[in-house]
């Protein structure tokens, strides 16, 4: 199962949904680097359940706890593992799906593959295991931040067709996406987002939309030609996050409407060297970083679990009106920020 990502900064994702714990093993973190649990913690707040009405009220405290490869506070270069307890389990929410494929979620393929699913939450295929994807980038982003200054930021940019207006996305920070319970910068935007929630909510039904994020302070030359361009590791990485849909970078498919006129980034000289007037490219040309800020969106679809009634059939074909139970989120986006800017993070730092 491909439960490891990167090639220098080597992260191993582990555990179920409803098993004891969940978490990851980093290898390849530089030694010397100041660490404790209060470092990760901030973004395993952001992304755990129970934030506000308008996620699951799936009570996890998810309080993470360094096992290895820190000592006095600082790393020693060896494998670094971080766990977190799973404490508010209950399998029997799953009772349904043992003998029906939930429609659009992986416990139909997971069976086909492996001849196994886990009994309850999806095991490996729910978004539980994100947990260890957002300790481990809460270190990557350390090591960013220590070595070169880079910051990155996420923020909900549109919820269904709910789309925030555009802004300097360089001026967007964490403290201003944190003061919405949806993650919007924009408050007004933000309201609209959560009323749309919350009446999807009341329905039983679940939205899609999409998460921005912003990477400031990378330095040119990061990425390599052909096969291993910086733009298609960050895709890889952020289709990687369940119920990821899409990826684009730089103008992306709205880039499609323009002349090559209107499109190119033309050059100029900054305070620190050439850089571009424009950011169509999205801070990466030719697969390799150019030094201007790397801005990407990822799209989300709804929530596969909802609790309306759905017409399916179970695993021998027969017909079946499917009714989820179980604490589940009407929208992912407020929770996802955290996740795209740990991927982000994971794939930097495995450069840097």
């Amino acid at each position: 199962m491909g439960s490891t990502i990167g090639n220098n900064f080597v992260v191993t994702t582990f555990g179920e949904s409803h098993g004891l714990n969940v978490g990851a093993v980093i290898d390849g973190c530089p030694a010397m680097l100041e660490l404790n649990e209060g470092d990760i913690q901030p973004q395993l707040d952001r992304r755990r359940p129970g934030q506000s009405a308008l996620s699951t009220p799936r009570d996890e405290k998810d309080q993470v706890r360094i096992v290895s490869g820190v000592e006095n506070g600082l790393t020693l270069g060896t494998p670094i593992c971080m766990l977190v307890d799973n404490k508010d389990q209950r399998p029997g929410d799953y009772k349904e799906m043992s003998n029906v494929p939930r429609p659009s979620h992986a416990d139909f393929t997971y069976k086909e593959k492996y001849g196994v699913m886990a009994a309850s939450g999806g095991g490996r295929a729910s978004a539980r295991e994100t947990i260890g994807r957002v300790v481990a980038g809460a270190v990557a982003e350390k090591v960013l931040a220590a070595l070169h200054g880079i910051s990155i930021t996420a923020w909900v940019s549109s919820v269904q067709d709910i789309i925030m207006p555009d802004i300097d996305l360089l001026d967007i920070s964490r403290n201003l996406v944190d003061k919405t319970v949806v993650r919007c910068p924009d408050v007004d935007t933000a309201q609209l987002m959560e009323a749309r929630i919350a009446s999807v909510l009341d329905d039983g039904d679940s939205v899609g939309g999409v998460v921005t994020c912003v990477c400031q302070g990378v330095p040119t030359g990061w990425g390599e030609p052909i096969f291993d361009k910086l733009e298609a590791s960050l895709a890889k990485a952020m289709l990687s996050i369940p119920a990821a849909k899409g990826f684009e970078i730089g103008s992306g498919f709205a880039g499609t409407l323009l002349r090559g006129s209107e499109h190119n980034d033309m050059y100029v000289m900054k305070k620190y060297g050439l850089g571009t007037v424009t950011n169509n490219s999205g801070g990466i040309q030719g697969g390799i970083s150019n030094g201007e800020p790397i801005i990407f969106r990822v799209a989300f679809k709804p929530v596969a679990t909802i609790s309306l009634p759905q017409d399916t059939v179970d695993y021998d074909g027969k017909p079946v009106v499917f009714e989820a139970k179980g604490r589940h989120d009407p929208c992912v986006l407020p929770r996802a920020v955290p996740i795209v800017e740990s991927m982000a993070a994971l794939v930097l730092a495995d450069l840097c």
